[in-house]
């Protein structure tokens, strides 16, 4: 009996392998719920203290209601634009035929362009008064006795249409993404029975295509909602508000009031938690949509003239003309509506290279992008992994997916908000620091590192690890010499992706940044806040030659698909 004692005492405690699996993953997602969901407790208990005075300050406001309707049909507006041109632009895609299939990277470029960058370009070409399309457009005989106009940027349908514009790429990435998994037998069956190329479209295609449609239009709303670039640049002009400018404006006033922000922003998120659940509800069985066969999508062959014009032309007005506008006020030293080649100067450029803030700014956003990204593959790949083995875990899999699909769901500036509180108080003193952008940025990107490394397990099966496992593997070995190498285009894909995004991060970073901490957008804010257009212009190039430069690396290092694979 004492030998059996002493054998017990001498035995090291163990903890068994599924019980460490569940220990590393719960406290795994306590860190991801401190930085998550704190931040939205804390601003609705704020809204709520003194009896809901944030509530009350905010939505006793004579022209709430007008804000209300003006997020509503920005909201609106932008998805129909996103849905009909994402939809129709990837439909074109598939028609294109080998030698032109370039050109279906085209619809992701406007991506890479930052949309403060496109917004400010597009200002310069259709400001009422010297707005370069409008000088052109006011030489025709309709409007040749004008002073102004004929089109004016600052009014909610311009914003509109510019925000439709800047959502469609999200919804073609989806869309496009759904088309590959169409059989060409449909298509080809459906042509022999007579159908037109628009009967294809509209009696195989679109039903076909409803969990890609509906996935895609949920992200276009949510991202449409929480609209901040758009309203903020050019809706101050004529007063127009949104939702997401009313928390801004709510913040930067002297004194802040957080609870009236917060109270501004509560309907974006109990709509974005709702519409995910609808999502889901309305996508139900998705093995409905899945069609089998041995041919993949294939575009068919012959003629694509409609086609190859569809996609140049969204090219034109998404891409190039906002670009033309940066060029020509970047190199002047004065915005105009009149041009002149003795006007022409590289000055601004010199004055971007010598100001010391500028290249700072560059530096953070660089450092703090590709900080937030190594940080973020990682856990977006154990965050995929328990989501993935779901059944093992079912109630920390419900737990990790509610973590990440928050941020998906509420718009970024309601997070720059909530860390802007979290991190100005005790225990965490953040605030004005390199490190509160970087958290912040690993909230807002923790959705697509997650989701898309998912889906790359997903399409992997079970087979590869299950392999490894027999073979005596343990599961380090095995993610990290098969499924690490097995995802690698997926990966490098994620990373591109949320360094393009987080270089144009403008919303939250301009709640949590500091006059001593800029990032390439809020220090562009400041230079249109004070009027100094050509730097603006010049600045905006500058972000999208850092983004386009990391880009090229991605591609350097994955190859020429990796925009594809977004």
């Amino acid at each position: 009996m004492a030998a059996v004692s002493t054998l017990t005492a001498g035995r090291p405690f163990a903890v068994p392998a599924h019980w460490r699996s569940r220990l590393g993953y719960l406290a795994l997602l306590a860190v991801l719920g401190y930085l998550v969901v704190l931040p939205m407790i804390r601003l609705q208990s704020l809204a709520f203290e003194d009896g809901a005075r944030g509530y009350r300050a905010q939505y006793t406001r004579f022209d709430i209601g007008e804000t209300i309707q003006t997020t509503i049909a920005l909201a609106l507006g932008s998805l129909v634009i996103a849905m009909v041109l994402g939809t129709l632009l990837a439909f074109a895609a598939s028609r294109l035929p080998d030698r032109l299939g370039f050109l279906r990277i085209i619809p992701i470029l406007p991506i890479v362009m930052p949309a403060v960058a496109n917004i400010v370009g597009w200002a310069f070409l259709l400001s009422p008064g010297p707005g370069y399309l409008n000088v052109l457009l006011r030489k025709l005989p309709w409007w040749s006795d004008s002073d102004s106009g004929p089109i004016d940027v600052y009014t909610v349908p311009w914003i509109i249409i510019l925000t439709g514009f800047g959502l469609t790429s999200f919804v073609y990435l989806f869309v496009s993404a759904g088309m590959q998994n169409i059989s060409a037998e449909h298509l080809e069956a459906a042509q022999i029975s007579g159908s037109s190329t628009v009967g294809v479209f509209f009696r195989v295609v679109l039903p076909l295509l409803r969990p890609s449609l509906i996935y895609g239009g949920g992200i276009a709303l949510l991202l449409g909602l929480g609209q901040f670039t758009g309203p903020l640049l050019l809706g101050q002009n004529y007063g127009v508000k949104v939702l997401t400018t009313e928390m801004y404006r709510r913040v930067s006033e002297s004194p802040s009031d957080f609870a009236a922000a917060a109270a501004a922003g509560s309907p974006l998120v109990i709509f974005g938690l709702v519409l995910v659940l609808i999502q889901k509800g309305l996508l139900g069985n998705q093995s409905r949509f899945v069609t089998h066969g041995g041919k993949a999508f294939a575009p068919a062959g012959g003629r694509s003239l409609w086609a190859t014009l569809t996609i140049v032309v969204y090219a034109l007005f998404a891409l190039v003309i906002p670009l033309i506008g940066l060029v020509i006020v970047s190199l002047t030293p004065y915005w105009s509506g009149s041009l002149s080649w003795d006007l022409l100067t590289l000055d601004n450029f010199r004055t971007l290279a010598a100001d010391n803030a500028i290249v700072e700014s560059v530096l953070t956003s660089v450092s703090t992008s590709l900080a937030a990204v190594v940080i973020c593959v990682p856990l977006g790949y154990l965050m995929a992994t328990l989501l993935v083995r779901g059944r093992q875990f079912k109630v920390l899999a419900l737990l990790a997916d509610l973590v990440t699909a928050l941020p998906l769901g509420i718009p970024a500036v309601i997070f720059g908000v909530g860390f802007l509180l979290t991190y100005t108080e005790p225990p965490l003193i953040l605030y004005g620091t390199k490190t509160v952008i970087i958290l912040v940025y690993i909230v807002l990107m923790l959705p697509y590192a997650t989701r898309m490394q998912m889906t790359a397990m997903l399409s992997l099966g079970s087979t590869y690890s299950e392999a490894s496992a027999t073979s005596g593997a343990s599961p380090l070995v095995t993610n990290l010499r098969i499924m690490l190498p097995l995802m690698r285009p997926t990966i490098l894909s994620a990373v591109a992706l949320m360094f393009i995004l987080l270089t144009h991060e403008f919303a939250a970073s301009l709640l949590v940044r500091a006059s001593t901490t800029q990032v390439m957008g809020t220090l562009l804010f400041d230079l249109w806040q004070n009027g100094s257009y050509p730097l603006v212009a010049a600045m905006a190039l500058l972000m999208t030659a850092v983004t386009t430069a990391g880009v090229a690396v991605a591609m350097l290092v994955g190859g020429r698909n990796v925009l594809n694979k977004l």
